[in-house]
């Protein structure tokens, strides 16, 4: 079938867009499929070559890529050429040959892409059998890419070709149904030419086999799944659960890359500083490392692991007393106030040993993290800070961006010395000078211990705490007796045994009746002129911006909602009933247009109607100049003291 029978769909471009943004597009398509594709892990890139763009010239470049091209598919080459190069067949291509790899078990595929830069096509030309015995191509599946202008016209139009549309093959994994590359591929293409996002991050898992990873990751999610379903936390347990799975996979692929380079047989030891849950350091040890995680605080589900994943409770504070000589791999997963320190501890621990650090919460050395420049991102900028503090350490650092559920998912890795062993000694008074800077730059020796020798808060002596037995876990429910000149420094203050509540539930209820009807007033204001000679209306108020509520309340009442997790907002969502936050405007909750229908949350499911209905007082029939907006028997709270049911647990009626 000619070039000229395939099936075509367009969409226009937006003014601006052109052959740049294309060519961008093209590349997210072509070197991460699985930005478009969810069911793919992505792909590897095996090979580049130019070529001529004629048959002719083309032949030598897909004998050199496909050995095992079979002859009659060399013969196919004419019919297919016009497709590849289109009507103006002239210049030079660009031929690339890659792996597209499925998530699933299914087998990843060969495609050769075929860039023609001065017609702007791209075409792509899926190969099936071995490509070094015996190989075809498999024309049912060609498809092609086209960037042209309209005549006379400013638009650019982009549009999809398949070659032969009526013997397309749909697995619908690596290739889906022919309407996806029209209705959803070609849409993303069309996008992503007319942005101009400047990516601070690089790609994910660029620098480990996307392969390995993807069957790894498939094997322990299938392992490890029913840990959902037993959980034990308050945490969303798939988020954890598949996070840690696939932070464990992709360690799991590093390292075994790295006894591959190395020639070694041994798997690396490791250890978790802040490991939380624990699950991290559980699947690595069931894989076959041995390692042991520290954590301030004991979680619930540790005693669900068994006696083999070793956890210990303490409170670890940089100093002599936490450094791991005989550990090969220092792991700092989310670990908050220690992040700065694990290249420091890894450094210090003994020459070989190396660290994977995956930063969340902007922690300094001495307390939180405030960033010196506004150019970039406050993350961009704490990684910058981490990728330094590991440079200083003498690390060669290397960064990722892991396939995690979370927005904080770069990971930073240093296993490359920069030095050698005997220069050990002026690399450490190098940090200690770069960590007394950082010191002196917070501002956070005013709160510390006084201390003569500055300098002695900074040395330190290795010893060896790889084992780290019962006699130095200490009660952390009490001040640790540490030594203030066996610390690094004076200023590091660990984190609280028991986790404090911060999310404005613990404080007072008055305190919270009082924000809650300063602010309803407030937005009933806003929309009064509206509703004076309206009759039977009810008042819903207006809308204000957070930034004009928070001005609403006194210096004390911010100060306080400042030491909370979300602040302002945070307590405003605690009174769902009252108020809803919609891109970051507040507003009063109109229950008369809320669909009696709709799906209850998860919390509402685990309580019985018996539990909550009527156990509270209604806001609006106590506060409200209308009143409330249903009636009473369609009201979850109680019009009236004489409606107040008692609650179920026995707690206090609020």
């Amino acid at each position: 079938m000619s070039a000229a029978a395939a099936a075509a769909v367009e969409k226009r471009l937006e003014a601006g867009a052109a052959e740049a943004g294309f060519w961008a597009a093209l590349d997210v398509w072509t070197l991460k499929p699985q930005v478009a594709n969810r069911r793919l892990s992505g792909c590897r890139l095996e090979a580049e070559r130019e070529a001529h763009c004629s048959a002719a010239g083309l032949r030598p470049v897909l004998a050199e890529l496909l050995p095992g091209l079979r002859r009659e598919s060399g013969g196919e080459l004419d019919e297919i050429l016009p497709a590849v190069v289109g009507e103006r067949a002239s210049g030079r291509l660009k031929v690339m040959l890659r792996t597209v790899i499925p998530k699933t078990q299914a087998e990843s595929c060969k495609e050769l892409v075929f860039q023609d830069f001065k017609n702007n096509t791209a075409t792509f030309i899926p190969v099936e059998g071995h490509i070094a015995t015996s190989c075809t191509f498999k024309k049912s599946n060609i498809y092609s890419f086209k960037l042209r202008q309209i005549e006379g016209d400013e638009l650019w139009v982009i549009s999809v070709s398949i070659l032969c549309p009526e013997e397309w093959v749909a697995d619908g994994i690596l290739y889906p149904k022919t309407a996806w590359l029209t209705d959803v591929l070609l849409t993303k293409i069309v996008k992503w030419s007319t942005e101009n996002k400047k990516s601070y991050f690089k790609s994910t898992l660029s620098l480990i086999s996307v392969e390995k990873y993807s069957k790894c990751y498939q094997r322990l999610k299938a392992k490890y799944k029913e840990m959902v379903k037993i959980w034990p936390e308050v945490t969303n347990p798939e988020k954890f659960v598949y996070e840690d799975v696939a932070i464990a996979t992709y360690l799991l692929v590093l390292w075994e890359d790295e006894r591959a380079e190395k020639g070694l047989t041994a798997k690396q030891s490791f250890i978790d500083l802040g490991c939380g849950n624990g699950l991290l350091v559980h699947i690595l040890i069931n894989e076959g490392h041995p390692g042991r995680g520290i954590d301030v605080r004991k979680r619930r589900i540790w005693d669900m692991y068994g006696p083999q994943t070793c956890l210990k409770e303490c409170a670890i504070t940089p100093s002599d007393d936490f450094l791991f000589p005989d550990v090969d791999w220092i792991i700092g997963n989310h670990s908050d106030e220690l992040t700065p320190w694990i290249p420091v501890v890894a450094a210090r621990s003994s020459y070989s040993c190396r660290y994977f650090v995956l930063p969340c919460c902007f922690f300094d050395f001495y307390g939180k993290y405030c960033r010196r420049q506004t150019k970039s991102t406050q993350y961009r900028a704490y990684l910058d800070f981490i990728t330094e503090v590991g440079s200083i350490c003498g690390f060669k650092v290397e960064e990722d961006c892991l396939r995690i559920p979370s927005t904080k998912r770069v990971c930073l890795i240093g296993n490359q010395r920069t030095y050698s062993a005997s220069g050990e000694e002026r690399l450490d008074e190098e940090r200690a000078h770069y960590i007394r800077e950082r010191y002196s730059c917070t501002g956070a020796n005013t709160n510390c211990i006084e201390v003569k020798d500055t300098a002695s808060l900074f040395a330190h002596n290795i010893m060896d705490c790889s084992n780290v037995d019962d006699g130095m876990v200490q009660d952390t429910s009490g001040e640790a007796d540490f030594s203030v000149f066996n610390k690094w420094v004076a200023g590091f203050i660990p984190r609280e045994k028991v986790e404090k509540v911060r999310n404005c539930a613990a404080l007072p209820r008055d305190f919270i009746d009082d924000i809650v009807l300063q602010v309803a007033k407030a937005l009933l204001k806003t929309n009064q002129d509206n509703c004076e000679d309206s009759t039977g209306y009810w008042n819903k108020g207006g809308s204000l911006p957070l930034k004009n509520v928070a001005d609403l309340l006194d210096c004390d009442m911010l100060q306080k909602l400042k030491k909370e997790c979300g602040g302002l907002k945070t307590l405003l969502r605690n009174n769902y009933q009252v108020f809803e936050v919609v891109h970051g405007n507040v507003q009063i909750r109109d229950w008369s247009k809320e669909k009696q229908t709709k799906t209850m949350s998860s919390d509402t499911k685990r309580k019985s109607p018996s539990e909550a209905f009527k156990t509270r007082l209604c806001w609006f029939f106590v506060n409200h100049p209308d009143g409330c907006p249903r009636a009473a028997e369609k009201c979850p709270f109680a019009h009236g003291i004489e409606e107040v049911r008692p609650r179920a647990n026995g707690k206090k009626n609020i």
